[in-house]
């Protein structure tokens, strides 16, 4: 891995490690917001009972559990940066009693497991960060069996991402936001139609799809979104962490402005528009 790689990888790993417990107390919202992205993952994978499923960058454990409480004989490995964020998944699994789950701290781009290990692949949310999205599509090729499937899934472009740019908006409005070089992993970088296929042609997959999906951010107050949005988003804290209160303040006061303004009866629902795309080895 190139030193650049290796250092965006540790700063990933220590971040994601800082706001597992901001994921953890907000765990049941998120999920709940990201549901429909992991159960189209999961249609398109089409899991047979017996599979063994390898589920990478997978956070607080989703989709995976969710694969492994389906299964019946096989499993699930789950593997991510964050010991922090997995610790998080355990836990849920413990506490819903599926036994089948697996959990490894790995990078995706290098991934401790042999040729052919896997009958499918699932990515949440995860590809956008990749340092190396190539070498990451490659890997997953690699363990992938004959025949196996891989589904991910990435953001859309941030017009149909209010749930983000509702705060980051506003923060643009009063910090100088560095710009991520073109290519730097981030948030919006797989938004293009295209790409992410590209990438696994590239790879060596076959019978590509990529499927447009949308969900509803169901934060309910505006307070809510704020206080949830300010502990798990890394980038929005590292913004906010250079301004003074005052400004923090005038931040604060335009998205409550805003959201009041979009939603005058309450009940916030914000739009999240993502890319799910599948392939077969």
């Amino acid at each position: 891995m190139e030193p650049q790689s290796e250092e965006i990888r540790d700063q990933q790993k220590e971040s994601w490690n800082q706001f597992s417990t901001g994921w953890k107390k907000w765990d049941d919202l998120i999920m709940g917001f990201l549901k429909p992205f992991g159960d189209e993952i999961i249609s398109m994978l089409k899991i047979k009972d017996d599979d063994v499923v390898l589920d990478i960058a997978a956070g607080t454990g989703e989709p995976g559990l969710t694969i492994a409480s389906m299964l019946k004989g096989g499993k699930v490995i789950s593997t991510d940066l964050a010991e922090g964020m997995l610790a998080v998944a355990r836990e849920k699994a413990e506490r819903r009693g599926i036994t089948n789950f697996e959990t490894l701290v790995s990078d995706a781009s290098q991934l401790p497991f042999g040729d052919n290990t896997f009958d499918a692949v699932s990515c949440r949310f995860g590809f956008m960060f990749f340092p190396d999205m190539l070498q990451a599509a490659r890997e997953m090729t690699r363990v992938l069996k004959p025949g196996g499937r891989i589904a991910a899934s990435v953001w859309n472009v941030p017009e149909k991402n209010f749930w983000n740019t509702a705060i980051m908006g506003a923060i643009s409005k009063h910090i100088e936001i560095p710009q991520l070089p073109p290519g730097a992993p981030g948030m919006f970088r797989c938004a293009e139609a295209g790409l992410v296929p590209h990438l696994f042609r590239q790879a060596g997959l076959k019978n590509i799809s990529e499927n447009e999906v949308n969900s509803k951010y169901n934060v309910g107050t505006a307070d809510v979104y704020w206080n949830m949005m300010t502990e798990v988003g890394a980038s929005i804290v590292a913004a906010l962490s250079t301004a003074d209160d005052e400004v923090k303040g005038r931040i604060r006061s335009e998205v409550f402005e805003l959201l009041n303004q979009k939603y005058p009866e309450g009940k916030i629902a914000m739009d999240a528009g993502a890319w799910v795309i599948s392939a077969e080895k």
